[in-house]
């Protein structure tokens, strides 16, 4: 099981939840691979189709593991930017702001600054990604029933990280040239989702101009 590491005489925020690995030899890493070789070929449509005889539930869970990793990562290069006092409240853009409930330690949405409410959202991914009831690594496990609308709601509070970074951070991105990284990744997760209907369009709304800017291309 991946834990959470702190480092040492830094705040939870800046901590980076570790890379969430698939285990090789297994089938989920083949599909992993299959999927890695896919975007090698620069067409994301047809890279996030579901590859001919396979689950759709594995295909999604390969790939919610590796979206939570990507913005982990991305997130990790921009957290020197994302403080309690530049980010007091987790926003995207100036109608949206988002307030944390996961439903069982936190019932009643609070609201928090950017890198509180980022740590709380990795942390509850990554407990949803370490629970072999939810993602069973083991071959001929079944998944869940409840599996699809708990990796809705995985993908639906991940994306609000690409639209928090994208709305408060982008400067910090463009210094670092990490702009094509960041819009290859959110394309990427944007073909996913649309591809099998994820994520409602309603919760897409911070960055539906960019969506539309993004995608127009590859229609």
């Amino acid at each position: 099981k991946v834990s959470s590491f702190f480092c040492s005489g830094s705040r939870s925020s800046k901590t980076f939840k570790p890379k969430k690995n698939i285990p090789e030899g297994s089938h989920q890493y083949e599909l992993l691979k299959h999927a890695e070789a896919t975007l090698g070929s620069g067409n994301l449509r047809m890279a996030v189709m579901l590859p001919d005889g396979e689950d759709l539930n594995e295909w999604v869970a390969v790939n919610t593991v590796d979206f939570f990793n990507q913005i982990n990562m991305l997130y990790g290069t921009i957290t020197d930017f994302c403080t309690e006092e530049s980010c007091p409240v987790m926003s995207a853009g100036p109608k949206y702001e988002y307030h944390w409930a996961d439903g069982t330690n936190i019932k009643k949405p609070i609201k928090c600054s950017a890198p509180k409410y980022i740590d709380y959202l990795m942390t509850w991914v990554q407990d949803q990604l370490d629970d072999e009831t939810l993602f069973p690594s083991k071959i001929g496990v079944p998944f869940p029933k409840n599996f699809m609308s708990v990796a809705k709601t995985i993908l639906k509070r991940l994306f609000r990280v690409y639209a928090h970074i994208y709305h408060q951070h982008f400067d910090p991105v463009i210094q670092l040239q990490e702009e094509a990284h960041l819009n290859t990744s959110f394309k990427h997760f944007i073909f996913f989702v649309q591809e099998f209907n994820l994520i409602d369009r309603r919760e897409l709304a911070p960055l539906q101009e960019l969506i539309e800017k993004l995608t127009s291309k590859d229609r």
